[in-house]
């Protein structure tokens, strides 16, 4: 299990990446924008900057829903190796086999 502090860090940066995330997008479209002049692109990029780091949605961790664990992330289950594994050989996974000889 993760530290609670991990997780609960992980879970404000998504916050504020979701509340943030339209105005980041309409900077980044201005700074982008070539039609536009270089001072109005500049200013845009300032602003950009002057956001907060945890604002911006790669800094979110991906981690398993049921342990926390920050590697070895299945996208698909939302859940890491080791509790695919565990879940699975309790037959609590619909669909999933695990084969055992």
């Amino acid at each position: 299990m993760a530290k609670k502090s991990k997780i609960e860090h992980n879970q404000k940066r998504a916050k504020i990446a979701a509340q943030k995330a339209p105005k980041r997008a309409r900077l980044r479209a201005i700074a982008k924008d070539r039609s536009l002049s270089v001072e109005e692109r500049f200013t845009a990029t300032l602003k950009l900057a002057e956001m907060p780091r945890n604002s911006c949605i790669n800094r979110v961790r991906n981690r398993c829903e049921v342990t926390g664990r920050p590697r070895a992330f299945n996208r698909k289950l939302k859940m890491s190796r080791i509790a695919l594994r565990e879940l699975g050989s309790r037959g609590l996974i619909p669909g999933l086999v695990k084969s055992s000889w």
